[in-house]
This record gives C-alpha cells, sequence and structure tokens, in this order.
C-alpha cells in the first residue's frame, strides 16, 4: 500500500474514532497537520483534539499540541506503537494513547481528558464564551483579546450571568444577587445595567445576553 492510500486508510479509521465520541457525547476533531489547525477555533468549539502524529515532524507535532493549548482544547496524541519511544514528555498534551487505539480505552481517556480539564487548575478562574473571557482573578474582562472596561455591578452581572449558562435569571434574583436585599431601587436597574452591559460586549456577531420576554435573562455561550 502506497504512503498516500495508507494516510487515507489511516483517516477513514480516525474519522470513525471521532464518530464513536460523538455517540458518547464528546465532539472530537481530528488534527494530521498543521492544515487542520483552523478546526479548534471553528464553531461550535471542539471538547477534544484527537493529534495523529504519524506523518508529522516533531516540530510540527509540538505546534499541534501547542495550538491545542492556545485554544483550550485538551488534545490526545495518537502515537503508532513504533513511535512511542519518540514521544517526546514533555510536549503540552493532555495524554496519548497507542495507534490504532482501543475504542473503549479511546472513550475512557477522552472522558478523563475532559474531566481533567474542568477540574481546578490554572484556568479555572478563567469563564470563557466564544471570543469572550472573564477573569474572575483579576476582574478583567476581554473581548477578542481587548480589554472591556466594566464597572463593577456590571462585571458582577455578566460574571453570575456566565456562570450560570442557560439558566434564566428574574429581574428581583438579579437585583437581589447583585444588589443586596437592602437595595431599594426597582427592577428598571438592572435593565439599565443590561443594557450598558451588551453595549461594551455584543455587536452583529455576538449575542450574549438573551432577554426572557417578562421573565428576565440569561447567558447564551453559542451566540
Amino acid at each position: 500500500m502506497s504512503m498516500n492510500r495508507a494516510a487515507m486508510s489511516r483517516r477513514g479509521e480516525q474519522n470513525e474514532l471521532v464518530a464513536l465520541l460523538r455517540r458518547q457525547g464528546i465532539e472530537s476533531v481530528l488534527i494530521s497537520s498543521e492544515q487542520d489547525l483552523d478546526v479548534l477555533t471553528s464553531e461550535p468549539t471542539p471538547d477534544l483534539a484527537l493529534v495523529e502524529t504519524s506523518y508529522l515532524t516533531a516540530v510540527e507535532i509540538r505546534r499541534c499540541l501547542q495550538a491545542c493549548v492556545e485554544a483550550e482544547v485538551p488534545s490526545i496524541a495518537l502515537a503508532p506503537r513504533s513511535r512511542v519511544s519518540r514521544l517526546d514528555p514533555t510536549l503540552p498534551m493532555t495524554d496519548f494513547i497507542t495507534s490504532p487505539p482501543d475504542p473503549d480505552e479511546l472513550v475512557i481517556r477522552a472522558q478523563l481528558a475532559l474531566d481533567g480539564a474542568g477540574q481546578d487548575g490554572a484556568d479555572s478562574h478563567i469563564i470563557k464564551a466564544r471570543d469572550l473571557r472573564i477573569d474572575t482573578s483579576s476582574y478583567e474582562v476581554t473581548l477578542r483579546g481587548e480589554r472591556i472596561g466594566l464597572r463593577f455591578k456590571e462585571y458582577e452581572l455578566l460574571k453570575l450571568l456566565a456562570e450560570n449558562p442557560g439558566r434564566v435569571f428574574s429581574r428581583d434574583a438579579l437585583l437581589n444577587q447583585i444588589w443586596g436585599y437592602e437595595y431599594f431601587g426597582g427592577t428598571r436597574t438592572v435593565d439599565v445595567h443590561i443594557r450598558r452591559l451588551r453595549s461594551k460586549i455584543e455587536d452583529s456577531e455576538y449575542n450574549f445576553i438573551e432577554t426572557v420576554w417578562n421573565v428576565g435573562y440569561r447567558f447564551n455561550k453559542a451566540r
């Protein structure tokens, strides 16, 4: 079998692995060259990256795995058994598995990789939604890498909503949680602050805060 036919066959097998993980509720992407790195920033953001190392140089492997780190997508390196001994242990990978992998083992490793990504760590203080990042340790909010200046109540509103994506908060609930039960202002205060917040983080491309008519607001990470 020629190199091209072998590569095509291997990629077909790996696409089956992507389908296998999808059936387990894990949206993964396959990276077998640097040309595939765009999938890390596609929408919706993948849960996991499978990095096929068979036809990559050592430099290319490191670049692909580093791109996963920068995109904050956990990665599993797929390494043929013949190349495992040459796999650099300092590579920024979440895990590795020999290829072709046992399907059951891959599912378990994928689940562990995702569990590890959700545990307390260097980025446990970061809330992410598309290009929006909320650093709860520094009270800093950035969009597309640019810092967004928010007033304290605007920040507290955004943080509360973003920490609970999809949950609908009534105006009364937001008023009580952000301003406190001792606050005598009306719920109109919430609407004003939400409007100001939206003007700073939303445009034609981004719609993070959704109005639930006659109820309140919720945070939508996917829009």
